[in-house]
Parts: C-alpha cells; sequence; structure tokens
C-alpha cells in the first residue's frame, strides 16, 4: 500500500511541476529521470545513468545554442568579447540557480536521504544542474522549438539584472572606487555543521554597513550581499 501511496505522491508532484512549466512530457521517465540526483540513484540501486547527469550534458548544450542565439539578435551593437561574458552571466551555476526559484525546482528533486537532510534542494549546483536536465528533456521528448520555448521562458528574461547578480561584486567595486568610498566585507555570522555551513556576510562602505547577503560559502554571501547593495544604490539613484 506504501508503495502505491508514494508513486501517487510522485505522479502528482510530476503533474503539478508539468503545469508550471507549461510543457506535459510524452514520456514522463524522462522528466522523472531529469528530477533524479545521483544521491537518490545510489540509495535505491537504481541501473547506471538513471541519474541526471547525462540529461544535464545535453541540456547544457542546448542551453547555450539557444542563449547565443538570443544575446546575438537582441544585442546586434556588442562584440563578440562582451556577447560571451553576458551569456556567461546567464548560464553560470548561480544565475541558474536564481532561475529555479518561480519553479520551486528543489521541492520535486528526488535526493538521496543524506543529501536531502544536508539541505541539497537549496544547493546551487544541484538545482543548476537539474535546470539543465530539465532542458535536456524536454528536448528529447519535445524537440528543439520546446526546449527553446522553455529556455526563453524562464532563463533569457531580465537580462540586465542577471548580468548585475553575476558581476555584483566587480559592479560594486567600480562604483565605489568612483565615490571615492572603501568597500570591505565583514563576516558577520557562521552557522551549520561543516558540510551545511551558512555564512553572513555584510558590506561595508567607508565603515557603515550597507547590506547583508547569506550563501553556502562566503564568496556567495559576498556576492549576495554586493547585489543588495547594488540594488540599493540603483534604488537611491
Amino acid at each position: 500500500m506504501d508503495r502505491y501511496r508514494n508513486r501517487g505522491k510522485i505522479m502528482a508532484d510530476l503533474n503539478e511541476f508539468q503545469s508550471k512549466i507549461g510543457y506535459t512530457f510524452k514520456n514522463r521517465h524522462l522528466l522523472e529521470q531529469a528530477l533524479t540526483h545521483s544521491s537518490y540513484a545510489n540509495e535505491k540501486h537504481m541501473k547506471k545513468h538513471s541519474d541526471n547527469e547525462r540529461l544535464e550534458f545535453l541540456g547544457d548544450a542546448v542551453l547555450e545554442i539557444v542563449s547565443s542565439e538570443f544575446l546575438f539578435i537582441n544585442y546586434p551593437q556588442k562584440p563578440e568579447g562582451e556577447l560571451t561574458k553576458l551569456r556567461a552571466s546567464i548560464v553560470c551555476e548561480p544565475t541558474l540557480a536564481l532561475c529555479t526559484k518561480p519553479l520551486d525546482l528543489g521541492k520535486y528533486l528526488r535526493l538521496g536521504r543524506g543529501e536531502d537532510h544536508t539541505g541539497g534542494r537549496k544547493r546551487k549546483s544541484i538545482l543548476s544542474d537539474a535546470l539543465e536536465a530539465v532542458i535536456g528533456a524536454i528536448y528529447l521528448d519535445g524537440g528543439f522549438t520546446n526546449a527553446k520555448e522553455f529556455v526563453l521562458r524562464f532563463i533569457m528574461t531580465d537580462i540586465e539584472n542577471k548580468q548585475l547578480f553575476y558581476d555584483s561584486k566587480t559592479i560594486l567595486q567600480e562604483l565605489i572606487q568612483g565615490r571615492h568610498e572603501q568597500l570591505s566585507y565583514e563576516l558577520i555570522d557562521e552557522s551549520g555543521p561543516d558540510h551545511d555551513k551558512q555564512f553572513t556576510v555584510a558590506v561595508l562602505v567607508d565603515g557603515e554597513r550597507v547590506s547583508e547577503g547569506e550563501g553556502h560559502t562566503k564568496k556567495a554571501a559576498e556576492q549576495q550581499a554586493a547585489y543588495q547593495a547594488l540594488l540599493l544604490y540603483r534604488n537611491r539613484e
């Protein structure tokens, strides 16, 4: 009975996720695989290549061509170097993880118990990999057009803000230097076990705290804090 109940929940979750992404799979096994982390496959002793790593490889390639075409068409004045940098800001791990929030992707992942208990559903690397796996699954199930539509709808939006997020520390440094002020970062809190640390970092401008950010690494927390500072300065202007 429990087995059927669990299967029923899996199907309900798959239906809910498909409703969110606006695409219904003909082969639901592809979607299940896209949402299956290697920790789950190993724990359940599933057959080889049952996790989402191969789909991630495929989705990464689809994402690169769709994002490249989009930027080529929509930014005709930018040279190759700037287009490459802009694309990198969109398809990097932190930005892709940011794109999964409206989908609540972490909720639908199949994780091993250890990975689940140590915050895997919020881990940027797992979320970004799963997002690429979903792209790969849609490509196999419905072709390039459907995969492209997914990428354009959920990733290739709000480009300027995503670039700001990606380059936040560099942009903030240039902004503060231009104002002839001093920028520094201060670690104000560190919590959690070694395998699931949470850092809180503050941005200080001329010694005054401007913003805070959190992350599983100091670097990620600094990036988030810098991004929040930039949003604050932008709103003031």
